[in-house]
């Protein structure tokens, strides 16, 4: 685990796409080592772009980000998804499963190509796999091609995969949206139990404000972003 009591450190932080109008200006954004935060808006308010400057998918052109004690601004593209491989689980808002991998497959890949996500394996990676799938009721889908399930299923294998290994920070982004009520709580039960054991960071992004109360900290986009004032 990298030594820090800020896990996330924004200031001054803008973004926009091309030729396009700033659409995050944050002065300053922090999350503390450990904390479970809930982060919401309404749609269009950027939530998904500020997690992919947040994980490196995105650079950010004006401003200072601190993610796990690393400048994400001075990495390189191939730096930034080294770091991301090796220190982050994100579940992503469209899966980016493989489609031509099984389930098991899909679960397991950050971890086989990762040593150091490897490392932090408890177990065997077949037992890994097995436990998280088990716990979102996908065990019996593991041999099944990822392109033949629901979306709600897509959606359980894309939060395995994330936590498998224990990130020192785990991004989710509207992880619960396709999951009944039943699948919600064990997911969340999962996620809490696997952020608790690993020390992890977690950083959650939601429309359902009734799953605030069980998060450290709520915070609103709209009241950190002050693009457009």
């Amino acid at each position: 685990m990298i030594e820090s009591t800020e896990c996330i450190r924004a200031s001054n932080l803008s973004f926009g796409y091309a030729d396009g109008p700033t659409i995050l200006d944050i002065p300053d954004l922090t999350v503390q080592s450990g904390e479970r935060v809930f982060l919401y808006g309404p749609s269009g308010s950027g939530k998904t772009t500020l997690l992919g400057l947040i994980a490196g998918v995105l650079e950010p052109p004006s401003g200072t980000l601190r993610v796990l004690g690393h400048d994400v601004g001075a990495l390189s593209s191939a730096e930034r998804d080294r770091f991301r491989a090796s220190h982050i689980g994100y579940v992503f808002q469209m899966f980016n499963l493989i489609p031509y991998l099984n389930v098991r497959d899909n679960i397991a890949l950050p971890v086989r190509i990762n040593e150091e996500r490897k490392k932090r394996l408890g177990s065997s990676l077949d037992i890994a796999v097995k436990e998280a799938a088990a716990h979102l009721g996908i065990e019996q889908l593991l041999d099944e091609k990822v392109t033949r399930l629901s979306v709600g299923q897509q959606q359980r294998v894309a939060a395995a995969r994330a936590i498998l290994g224990a990130p020192e920070l785990i991004i989710a982004d509207e992880p619960t949206s396709s999951l009944d009520a039943n699948r919600r709580h064990a997911f969340l039960e999962l996620l809490f139990s696997n952020v608790a054991e690993a020390g992890s960071t977690l950083l959650f992004v939601s429309h359902d404000l009734g799953l605030a109360d069980q998060f450290d900290r709520s915070l609103s986009l709209p009241e950190l972003n002050h693009a457009g004032e």
